[in-house]
């Protein structure tokens, strides 16, 4: 026999239907509130059909009620670069993509996991952002090209000035000297990095790695002037796919700074060599160490760990910028580790892709 539902009392009834109303109320809430946001919000199933969307992804996406709930998202964005993240599973945020449904705006994009196997697509529209970094990216290199010539003309000037001729003022002319090409070496890096922020691609060639590592050592013997001990060590038998120029600068800089920061007697490693999923190239030095909380920030621009310590060495502060921007721009990261007063090793992580086999095979 099969049994009757148990009976539900009048009490028990009027404590469903409340709670059922306070659920819906806070449903209603939650759907208006998301439905006002500036953001673009569009709700997904599994297979990313669009379950729902609030007005700010009909304006930003392009979407439109009734004819795209339960539409595929990628099908609806059409031919488009969002549409193509979404179908290669949108692992990563997207940042600095173009609005679907706003020409001239960008996006930053996001696709989060919510409730039992959905997703939420998250859309801000960052176009003011990207606005005020233009502005930024062209007063820096407006300015920065402007104060090349004047400069120059200072440091000529200073140059034709003979400390023997006026003893009394030869401290004062040279530390002129000096500040005048610092400041020639912070307009050109500035220039650099303004070259770097803008480009979204490189023109690619084969870097030999080889003669590029004995390049960068007699520069690092140069600096040192016999101060350090200096060591090379190629084992990754392979070149690099990419610009030779940027490539020099980057991997230049880090042997540059650990020369500048290790103290006389200490030493300096190079290497070139093989890892699981491609090649790193590090620099590993004796110096004074980075604390940990300023591991983080060191790739921003002119960040220092010690003021006094940095323009005593001559750094603009802007190395580890104009290396980071090369990394990117050759889809390679940059790691560091650092002991305080037992030195650092700043490494290069290549990828596979970027590799050629030395000798002009070009696989690697």
């Amino acid at each position: 026999m099969m049994r009757s539902p148990p009976e539900i009392s009048p009490l028990q009834h009027d404590r469903f239907m409340t709670r059922s109303r306070r659920l819906a109320s806070s449903l209603r809430d939650l759907r208006s509130a998301a439905g006002n946001l500036p953001d673009a919000v569009v709700l997904l199933d599994q297979d990313q059909h669009v379950r729902w969307f609030n007005h700010a992804a009909e304006e930003l996406l392009g979407l439109r009620r009734p004819q795209d709930r339960g539409a595929h998202l990628h099908e609806r964005l059409g031919a488009s670069e969002l549409s193509d993240w979404l179908q290669e599973g949108a692992h990563e945020p997207l940042v600095d993509v173009a609005a679907p449904g706003r020409p001239n705006s960008h996006l930053s994009v996001t696709l989060l996991p919510f409730g039992r196997r959905q997703r939420l697509l998250l859309a801000r529209d960052i176009s003011h952002l990207t606005r005020l970094e233009q502005i930024r990216r062209d007063f820096v290199a407006n300015v920065s090209h402007e104060l090349r010539t004047p400069l120059t003309v200072i440091h000529g000037y200073l140059e034709l000035l003979d400390p023997e001729d006026v003893p009394d003022l030869a401290p004062v002319l040279g530390e002129m000297r000096a500040q005048s090409k610092r400041m020639g070496q912070i307009v050109e890096d500035l220039l650099t990095l303004s070259r770097l922020e803008t480009q979204d691609r490189l023109a690619e060639e084969r870097v030999q790695m080889a003669p590029l590592l004995a390049t960068i050592r007699k520069e690092a013997e140069a600096l040192s002037q016999g101060r350090h001990r200096i060591a090379v060590e190629s084992t990754a038998e392979a070149d690099l796919l990419g610009s030779p120029k940027d490539l020099h600068s980057a991997l230049s800089n880090l042997v540059s700074n650990a020369v500048r920061y290790t103290p006389s007697g200490g030493s300096i490693a190079i290497r070139w060599k093989r890892e699981a999923d491609g090649a790193a190239y590090s620099v590993s030095d004796t110096g004074f160490g980075i604390p940990a909380s300023h591991l983080a920030r060191l790739t921003e621009r002119f960040y220092r760990v010690s003021s006094s310590r940095s323009r005593d060495s001559g750094g603009t502060g802007l190395g580890l910028s104009i290396v980071k921007h090369v990394l990117n721009l050759h889809q390679a990261r940059l790691t560091i580790e650092s002991v305080p007063g037992q030195g650092s090793t700043f490494t290069c992580h290549f990828g596979a892709e970027r590799l050629l086999a030395p000798g002009g095979n070009d696989d690697a």
